[in-house]
């Protein structure tokens, strides 16, 4: 095997599988939810299509993968499933003991849209269609506008185009604020008091914001470590 550590050892054995180059990142989506390519891309945007589709075959050959029916996407097998801890334990080290300076030099407005459609708890958002305009003023203009729409039943639609639906609540802010928010370095009400967050529209929507965004899995290991 082409990179074998040529060891009989378990965690060599396993490492040559799984450290590969984005392997654990595109483990923590199947491990979140993601199964078609297309949502697995948006959720490693900048991972090239054909790297994507190899990591997914080697997945698949190490039997951690399976084709759903019709082969049209992609599912985690026991062997798989068992990952689970592994990738979130992976998370919790980062949060707790990677600077979060350094992590949020490493911006990228796609993948924090994606996981904020993810992560956002419809529960406190009023039991109709909700429209949520995001918009990153200090970004390109490609990239400057995202909509949340999220529907009765509780669908959240992450949209880069106008969906044509009356905006509920505006949210403006710096990328780098908005990440820090999503990661549980920051709090909405923090960033509303610097005047780096600003919300116009449906006020019960705007004050309940920290509760439907959600937050990122790992923030509460942020806040532990910040207390600390």
């Amino acid at each position: 095997m082409q990179g074998s550590y040529k060891q009989f050892c378990p965690v060599a054995m396993a490492a040559e599988i799984l450290c590969t180059r984005w392997t654990v990142v595109l483990l923590r989506e199947l491990v979140a939810g993601s199964t078609r390519f297309n949502d697995l891309r948006r959720g490693v945007p900048r991972m090239s299509p054909a790297l994507l589709s190899q990591r997914l075959k080697e997945l698949e050959c190490a039997g951690i993968v399976e084709r759903g029916e019709g082969g049209s996407d992609y599912r985690l097998t026991e062997a798989g499933r068992e990952l689970g801890p592994v990738v979130e334990a992976f998370g919790i080290w980062g949060q707790r003991w990677v600077s979060h300076e350094l992590s949020l030099e490493q911006l990228d407005a796609q993948l924090l849209l994606w996981d904020m459609r993810r992560g956002l708890d419809p529960t406190p958002l009023p039991p109709r269609r909700c429209v949520i305009l995001i918009r990153f003023p200090d970004q390109p203009e490609a990239k400057r506008r995202a909509w949340l729409v999220v529907d009765p039943d509780g669908q959240v639609d992450l949209c880069t185009i106008d969906p044509g639906f009356d905006v509920d609540l505006y949210v403006s802010s710096d990328l780098r604020t908005m990440t820090a928010i999503w990661m549980g370095y920051e709090t909405v009400r923090a960033a509303l008091d610097s005047e780096a967050l600003l919300l116009t529209g449906d006020p019960a929507i705007a004050a309940n914001m920290q509760q439907w965004l959600g937050l990122s899995p790992f923030a509460p290991h942020a806040r532990q470590r910040l207390a600390a």
